[in-house]
């Protein structure tokens, strides 16, 4: 079994608690354009692709970088306020790096969102490599963010997992070949993820420390 040397993390919803203000920015995007609301549900079936595949559909009208525009100066508005990281988050990043192994974030938030949620957390130090929507082609649920990720650090598939809360994360990570484990402390259960079928199922961010200590040490952690 090929030892494990590199954990990937994705961002909303799985190391900060962001969603509720996501939702938000979303609901005051369309009223701020006099488009008719959307539930939280719809919304939350794009969560984990970038704004520009969820404001699609109204490119020609009002134009996809003015609803962008309105999203973020809403979003960053409140974001410092509003924004934490889940319980336990801190402690198991650093855990991963303190066993010895390479961390990474993939989202599909751009780089400098990115970054302010990772040092609201006191987390900016503990990437060796960040990957946003505006560093590739292909965002999720396209392998090309993981790939890159993994490029950047020198290290192949089979040694890395990708760690994420929805269904784009896991097929990402699927497609990118690397293990992926689906956490439940984000916006979505394990009905909604399970057919996209996972390779670990994290409830707390505490039981990732004895998966990566089986994994890093190519032993089987299940």
């Amino acid at each position: 079994m090929t030892r494990l040397t590199t954990v990937l993390f994705d961002l909303d919803g799985t190391l900060i608690d962001s969603i509720r203000l996501i939702l938000d920015s979303y609901h005051h995007t369309l009223a701020s354009h006099g488009i008719a609301a959307r539930s939280d549900d719809e919304w939350l079936a794009g969560i984990g692709t970038p704004l520009q595949v969820q404001f699609a559909e109204w490119a020609e009208s009002p134009g996809i970088e003015a609803m962008i525009a309105t999203y973020r100066d809403y979003n960053l508005a409140h974001h410092d306020t509003r924004v934490l990281p889940y319980p336990g988050i801190v402690e198991m990043v650093r855990t991963v790096r303190q066993a010895g192994l390479l961390t990474g974030l993939v989202t599909s938030k751009n780089r400098s969102g990115a970054l302010r949620g990772l040092r609201l957390c006191g987390l900016d130090e503990a990437m060796d490599v960040l990957v946003g929507a505006d560093d590739v082609e292909h965002p999720k649920p396209h392998p090309e963010p993981v790939l890159k990720a993994l490029s950047a650090l020198g290290q192949p598939a089979e040694s890395a997992m990708y760690i994420g809360d929805s269904i784009h994360d896991m097929q990402a990570g699927r497609a990118a070949g690397v293990l992926t484990a689906a956490v439940l402390w984000g916006p979505f259960g394990r009905e909604h993820l399970e057919g996209s079928r996972p390779d670990f199922w994290l409830d707390r961010p505490d039981q990732l420390q004895a998966v990566v200590s089986k994994l890093s040490a190519g032993l089987p952690a299940q």
